[in-house]
């Protein structure tokens, strides 16, 4: 039998269908190469009890959209009866009570769960080097970082040891690692997909979405996770399309904007050369290629950089050793119970966003940063609006750099915000984007290009990138660890 765990999710449905093969072979070849690859790459905080995925796999209905099929799950969303850590030693030891929404539609899809994948600590970071299980490693070189903060959810995938995986974004977390690691990423429009069961970082920004090694895997997964949840305050009441069929259409007729402001200095001379490559691709293809402007861009570093960490400082104020996780032993009182766990359970760049977002939400300064910040992010979505009366989607890098070496920027933490520079404006506006795989650089490093949507704009998101994708091989390449 050949590798199936190089298989795509939509050609293993098929063989599973026609019984060419089982999905316990699928388990079997998989847990496998989780054995083999996973010691390099420290993907998984949690590896695949092989027996519960053997026995999953036995009872799964073929039958259903997801029947058999292996899928990963980023260690920030709730699991039932799994440890759920966000890598973080303040939740080492806390178990899963229930199922988050998304978890709940894959076991009815009938998909395998496995594992759970590394992750920047409360999904605060852009390399995977800010977690409590250690580092997670680029398939393509394990000298270097696979992106973040869903790095390991990227790896798995790109690194064949899952079919496909969920992860989370809030400024970029799941479409720069996959960049960073050769694989197709997707951020849905805000409200979406059910955030139900997912730890929250920042409210306002963050999206559940998949990672896969296809386009066609991108909108299975879409039309599985998606849809209304009461139990989601955040989550919108529209109807979910059919995604695969926005797949039939070829690229001729659509307008595909270029922003001038995502082609700035800093940019790797590699990756700006394989986007405009991919930009000229889709001309040939028969889409009209417009130039269109976003000209608050400039600022969405900065404004990101003041809404994140006030919505975590908010959010992570639960986690003080009273009611979950870690608590210190033998505090003097209550309050050095807070400090002293706090101080022990979380991380230098947790605690720094902490610190940064209380700062910005304190009396005397809440007018001058955190209400200025939400007013530049309504121009930022305004610009957004306006660009998509032009075209049907937009076409950027989705990474400034291809992967960077390991411990490279750790010493640097503004350095290390800018690896998301091209996919803040996204989460900040609300609308949807993906990454897909679209050349190398002369070291076998992947490069990705994103593919921007307007709001509910996820047919012409996966349209564009499926015609590309169809058109080219790059999402073939399998790395060698």
């Amino acid at each position: 039998m050949s590798a199936l765990y190089t298989e795509s999710v939509a050609s293993l449905r098929r063989k599973l269908a026609a019984k060419e093969i089982t999905a316990v072979d699928v388990a079997d070849q998989l847990l496998a190469r989780i054995e083999q690859a996973d010691g390099k790459l420290n993907a998984y905080n949690f590896k695949p009890d092989a027996a519960k995925v053997r026995a999953a796999a036995q009872a799964a209905d073929l039958s259903k959209p997801l029947g058999g099929v292996p899928i990963a799950i980023k260690d920030v969303i709730n699991v039932q009866g799994d440890p759920c850590t966000c890598s973080s030693k303040i939740l080492q030891g806390y178990t899963a009570p229930y199922d988050a929404t998304v978890i709940k539609k894959l076991r009815e899809a009938g998909a395998v769960l496995v594992g759970r994948t590394n992750m920047d600590e409360f999904a605060m970071g852009s390399s995977t080097e800010n977690s409590s299980w250690g580092v997670t490693r680029n398939p393509w070189d394990t000298d270097r970082i696979p992106g973040g903060s869903s790095g390991g959810s990227a790896a798995v995938v790109g690194g064949h040891e899952a079919f496909a995986a969920l992860g989370s974004d809030t400024g970029g977390s799941i479409r720069q690692p996959a960049a960073l690691c050769g694989c197709v990423g997707l951020k849905p429009t805000y409200g979406r997909v059910s955030r139900y069961g997912l730890v929250a970082f920042a409210s306002s920004l963050d999206q559940i979405g998949p990672f896969t090694k296809t386009v066609e895997d991108a909108a299975l997964l879409m039309e599985v996770i998606s849809g209304h949840d009461p139990k989601d305050n955040t989550s919108v009441n529209r109807p979910v399309p059919k995604y695969t069929d926005a797949l039939k259409q070829d690229l001729r007729g659509m307008k595909l904007g270029v922003p001038k402001e995502y082609f700035i200095s800093g940019i790797d001379p590699e990756v700006e050369a394989a986007t405009k490559a991919a930009i000229e691709h889709f001309a040939k293809q028969g889409a009209e290629i417009v130039d269109i402007s976003l000209p608050h861009t400039e600022y969405a570093c900065a404004v990101y950089y003041i809404i994140a960490p006030a919505e975590a400082s908010a959010n992570l104020a639960r986690f003080e050793g009273v009611r979950y996780g870690n608590r210190v032993k033998n505090p003097k009182d209550i309050l050095d119970l807070y400090r002293s766990t706090r101080e022990q359970g979380f991380g230098p760049e947790v605690k720094r966003r902490i610190i940064l977002g209380t700062y910005v939400l304190s009396s005397g300064y809440y007018d001058a940063y955190y209400n200025r910040a939400q007013k530049v992010r309504q121009l930022i979505k305004r610009d957004f609006e306006q660009a998509f009366t032009k075209c049907d989607a937009i076409l950027t890098p989705t990474s400034p750099t291809a992967a960077f070496k390991v411990g490279e920027k750790t010493s640097d933490p503004l350095q290390m915000y800018l690896a998301d520079i091209f996919t803040i404006a996204v989460n900040l506006a609300g609308v949807c984007g993906i990454s897909i795989p679209c050349g190398f650089t002369k070291s076998k490093l992947p490069i990705g290009l994103q593919i921007i949507g307007a709001q509910w704009g996820e047919e012409n998101v996966l349209r564009a990138a499926h015609g590309y994708e169809q058109t080219t091989e790059w999402h073939k390449e399998v790395p060698q660890i």
